[in-house]
Formats: structure tokens, sequence, C-alpha cells
């Protein structure tokens, strides 16, 4: 909830309500079904309708306003943000850019300048404080800095487009590039990396996982006096991300009605990313068994518990904003029927279901109420999946203090399966199609079938990223002499990981302690 007018004037807020002119700017984001505290500002009971309003304006939940030192909103970046191109970005890029926004803006304020004010020399200076400065504690990569030179150019674009400003203050120039000329700025970053991410092989992973999320030792018994009281859930949901590929917001935000049914016989079932928890579109995911088991294992025990701890001390039926969820369609278009506090209904496709309103679905269950998310806190709650991260650093942690510095992160995850997927389909079509070495090298089309399939497990727009990035670790190698001469899928591993020193791998002595 956001208690200032954002999108009808630039206004100072009443001097009891400012926030105080340190020089920076300010990120809030909207929200929906949130409580107005009454009879503490005239001008705030004049806003308990603020859910209405933004509603008659086309104002969405998690919309982001950005508000100068002096507590001003601009209506031209109010527009900006709900209603240009930004607004059609995937959440996580949103996220990153609108901070990126504020530091910018916060650095012209120190310079007596508006954000519309900003001209080149601004720019080059920024870069130079971002990367460069020694004044400067923690300067920025080239890839960071692309990123941030991506969402000011698609601001000052619209700036000047909307009439907002005359010139853009990011200067561009021209460049060849594959046969066409395109637009690139001026002050773009010459030492990007391809890709800034580890790959491990299963084994390793397994290690990690656990010794870092289930509390055993490195010698692979359970470690006497572990206290984790969410490893059958941290662990299933690691698990979930290495066997399917899924994005940490894709995985976090699933709900329990999305997830694959086990069915006997099946080495890997299929479930659907909604459209508005995916980067771009509503996709097919593929995820092995033992994942599947894994997430069932945790909601037949953990999740469970964490139900049972939080009915008992009445915390659902406390919840402000909780949707009731009266009746889950299912077919081809799964739809969910729901009705809020107010007994308003409502009839939405799970496909359109974003992060927020995941968190709020309940439904009741044959003990009573219940989240519809998947994943929950220790307390029962929806948990937000950008709380995962710290679960990863914590397990990491672990093990560099039991002499195993294995540090695996969410996206790692997702970049090891691709890995992982191209070999085990590589596999599959050597045995399918009986090649051997001479034909691999004249059946080159085999091999663009397996990375095709590969970037639409990932859900890629791009093959060339599949390839580039995400499979790295093999650029310049010949896959056929891995996977000559071996059936065992561990072997494979061995051989990519003792050809690209992007991949960790655990050797025999070292995992058995």
């Amino acid at each position: 909830m956001l208690y200032v007018v954002p999108v009808l004037a630039v206004d100072h807020l009443p001097d009891a309500g400012a926030p105080a002119d340190d020089g920076q700017w300010y990120v809030y984001w909207t929200s929906r079904d949130a409580q107005v505290p009454r009879g503490l500002l005239p001008l705030l009971d004049e806003w308990a309708d603020i859910d209405a309003r933004e509603k008659a304006l086309g104002i969405e939940a998690g919309t982001p306003i950005l508000m100068d030192p002096a507590g001003r909103v601009d209506p031209r970046l109010a527009r900006f943000l709900s209603r240009s191109r930004f607004s059609r970005l995937a959440e996580g890029t949103r996220r990153s850019y609108v901070k990126d926004y504020r530091l910018f803006f916060s650095f012209l304020h120190g310079r007596g300048k508006g954000w519309d004010q900003a001209d080149g020399d601004d720019i080059d200076d920024w870069e130079a404080w971002r990367r460069r400065s020694r004044d400067n504690p923690r300067p920025i990569g080239g890839a960071k800095w692309e990123r941030e030179l991506a969402a000011l150019v698609l601001l000052y674009r619209w700036a000047v487009a909307h009439g907002h400003m005359e010139r853009s203050p990011v200067t561009m120039h021209t460049v060849r590039r594959g046969g066409a000329t395109v637009e690139v700025p001026a002050n773009r970053a010459t030492d990007v990396r391809a890709a800034n991410v580890k790959w491990f092989t299963p084994r390793t992973y397994r290690l990690w996982r656990d010794v870092g999320l289930r509390g055993y030792t490195v010698g692979g018994l359970p470690e006497a006096g572990w206290r984790g009281r969410n490893d059958g859930r941290n662990a299933a949901f690691a698990d979930l991300l290495f066997e399917s590929g899924l994005r940490l917001r894709e995985a976090g935000c699933l709900l329990t009605v999305e997830v694959p049914d086990a069915v006997l016989g099946h080495s890997y079932y299929e479930g659907t990313v909604a459209a508005a928890i995916a980067k771009r579109r509503e996709r097919m995911f593929y995820v092995h068994a033992n994942a599947v088991k894994a997430v069932e294992a945790y909601m037949a025990t953990t999740r469970r518990s964490a139900i049972g701890r939080a009915r008992q001390r009445g915390g659902y039926d406390r919840l402000h904003g909780k949707l009731t969820v009266t009746q889950v369609s299912q077919g081809r278009r799964r739809t969910l029927v729901w009705e809020d506090a107010a007994g308003n209904r409502s009839e939405v496709p799970v496909s359109a279901v974003d992060a927020d309103q995941r968190r709020r679905l309940f439904i009741n269950g044959p003990e009573g109420l219940e989240p519809l998310q998947l994943w929950l806190t220790e307390g029962g709650m929806p948990m937000r999946y950008d709380s995962w991260p710290k679960v990863f650093d914590a397990a990491s942690a672990r093990c560099a203090r039991l002499g195993k510095p294995i540090r695996v992160t969410a996206h790692a995850c997702r970049h090891s399966f691709a890995l992982k997927m191209l070999v085990t389909l590589q596999r599959g079509m050597d045995q399918r199609f009986g090649l051997d070495r001479g034909e691999r090298d004249y059946l080159r089309k085999v091999y663009g079938e397996v990375f095709a399939m590969v970037k639409d497990l990932l859900g890629h727009a791009s093959e060339d990223i599949t390839r580039t990035i995400y499979l790295e670790p093999l650029n310049g190698i010949r896959l056929a002499a891995i996977l000559d001469g071996t059936e065992d899928p561990g072997e494979i591993f061995t051989r990519v990981a003792a050809s690209s020193r992007l991949v960790m791998d655990v050797a025999p002595g070292e995992e058995d302690g």
C-alpha cells in the first residue's frame, strides 16, 4: 500500500509524513487489500479507498513507485513504470531496473539535478564511479554495468519519445553485427564475461545437498545433534531445481495443484510453468521422478507439520488479505475460483495468478484451511521465493566449514541441469540411432536437435543463449570424445569436468571423506 498519489500530481507530502531529505530516492511497491490505518493523519483517511483508485487508474499490484528525497512522486515516472515497455518486463528484471534508477537518480540529486536533467557527462561520471573509482567500496563488473546501462537506455528513450526530454543522456553509435547495422551505447562495457556461473556434476550436487541441507557428515552419515527443522523442504526444493532446470521464481511460486502427479514406471514427469511467473510465457517443464518423490515426501511430512502448527495458533484465521479458493477446475486450462474477505468472487486461470496472489491463496483441506502455495515457512506461512538464496548460502557455508568449499546457487542448478540434460539426451540419441564416432561427425543435425531440446527445456528464446552461456563448459570440446567408450553417466560427467575448469567435480576419495 502506498500513501501518496502515484500519478495525479507532483506535490509535497505533509511534514509529518515526508521522508527526511537525505539525498536518496526511495522505492515503494503497490499491493492489494492492505489495511489503511485510520486516525493517524487526515490525508491518510482520505485514501482508505486507495485499492479502488489504483484499479481505476490501471495500476496493478506490484507496480514500483519512485519517490524523490523530498517525498514527491513524478507522474511521468509513474506512467513509465506502469504503462511503458518497462511494465511488461519480467518481474526480476523490473526489480533490478528500478533499483538501478533509484541509485542513478540519487547520484543526480547530489549534483543538484532531476532525473530528466541528466546529460552525457553524468553518464560518463556515473560509469566511472560505479566501475573504477577508488572511493567506491564496491565497484561493479562489466556485466552489471551493461544491465544498468540497458535500464537507462529504456527509460530515456521513452522520455524522449514522449517529449519529456530533447535528447537521451545515453550516447549511442552504430556498429555492424552479423551483417546488420545496430545501435549500441557508447559507454557499453568491453569486459563482459559470457557467464559468471559454476557448473557441478551430479555427485557434487548430492554431496552439497546432503552436507549443507540435510545435515550429513562428509562421510555420508547423519550428523549427531543436527537440528535442521526444514531439511526435508530445503532438500526437496534444491532437487526440484537441479532435476527440472526451473528458475528460482518459477519453482518458488508453484502451487500444490501444479506439482506433477507421480506415476509408476515414469522417469520424467511433465508440468506447466504459469505465464504469470515465467520469464516470458507459459511453458512446459520436465522433472525427474526422484525430485517429484522428494516433493511429495515434503508435502506429507514437513509441510503438513508446519500447517498443523499454524492452525494451532490460529495463524490462518487472523491472516488479512487471504483469498479462499472454493473450486479448482481440472483440464487443459485449469482455473481457480476464490473469494476475498468481502465475499467478492473471482475466477482466474492458474496461468494468470501472479506471485503475490499465490502467497494469499488458501483452500479448505480435510483438516481445515491451508495455503495453496507449495513452499511454506516453518511457521506454515507461504514462503517468498526471493528468500531461498539465504537457504542456499547457509548450506554452502556449512559445507565450507566442514572442509568442502562447494558453493551452489539456484541459478547454478539451472546451468547444471542444462549440462546434464545435454549429455543425457545425446547419449540417448546415440543409442537410439546406433551412431558411431564417424557417423557423429557427419550427422551434425542430430547434435543440433539435442541443443534445441535443451533450449526448450530451459524456456530460452534463443538456442544461441543455450549454447554459449548455459553450455559454456562444452565450448571447444568435441562432445563425441567425451561420450565415446562408456555407458556410465558418472564417468561421462567426470570427463566433462576434466575437460573444463568451469565444472566442479568431487573425486570419489574426496566424497568418501
